[in-house]
């Protein structure tokens, strides 16, 4: 059987949540939805985990009240994925996604080493196709920040979408987000 006479089976958000519900799956199993597609996480080395804290450190900082700053929990994007971003900023506070998981960040953030080529490409295709206005790669490999804003339709892009602008910072810099024009994030701050 060749690879492309090989069906795969395409799952919807409201299936994958369901599948959660009913306990399909192990509370170690590290999934995320990603345009139909259950896809395994990166595992945690210890840079990365750092790297985590440190970033949800800074933007609690840049952004405060009012603001959500999530490590690793779902975002609802669209009817085909439910990634779980290392970092997502959203508005309001925790009671505000009672009913749902929250489906417009502001600002999402991955934390890359093993995983980097598949956040630039295929993450960033899919957040862009969902209108998130700025993307970061915490970029564990050349220690600089990757910064992805303009999202626009793009048909060679995985999902169909990439980011006009991107920007590669070092640690010297300093980043303000869209939604929080007003602080400045050292990159320095967000690197292990």
């Amino acid at each position: 059987m060749s690879p492309s006479s090989i069906r795969t089976k395409r799952w919807t958000r409201r299936e994958y949540e369901r599948l959660i519900e009913l306990g399909a799956f192990r509370p170690g199993d590290r999934l995320e939805l990603v345009g139909g597609q259950l896809v395994v996480r990166e595992p945690q080395s210890t840079p990365h985990a750092t790297g985590i804290r440190l970033v949800t450190q800074a933007l609690r900082a840049a952004f405060g009240p009012g603001w959500n700053v999530e490590a690793q929990l779902p975002v609802a994007l669209d009817e085909e994925s439910e990634p779980e971003p290392d970092l997502a900023v959203v508005a309001g506070g925790p009671r505000d996604y009672l009913a749902s998981h929250p489906s417009r960040p502001v600002l999402v953030v991955e934390v890359a080493f093993t995983s980097l080529e598949f956040d630039r490409e295929d993450k960033g295709s899919l957040y862009a196709r969902a209108h998130v206005p700025d993307y970061w790669i915490v970029n564990l490999v050349d220690r600089v920040l990757e910064v992805r804003r303009d999202p626009v339709p793009a048909a060679e892009a995985p999902f169909g979408w990439r980011y006009r602008t991107v920007q590669s910072l070092g640690l010297e810099a300093f980043i303000s987000p869209l939604a929080a024009p007003h602080a400045r994030v050292a990159v320095a701050d967000l690197l292990p």
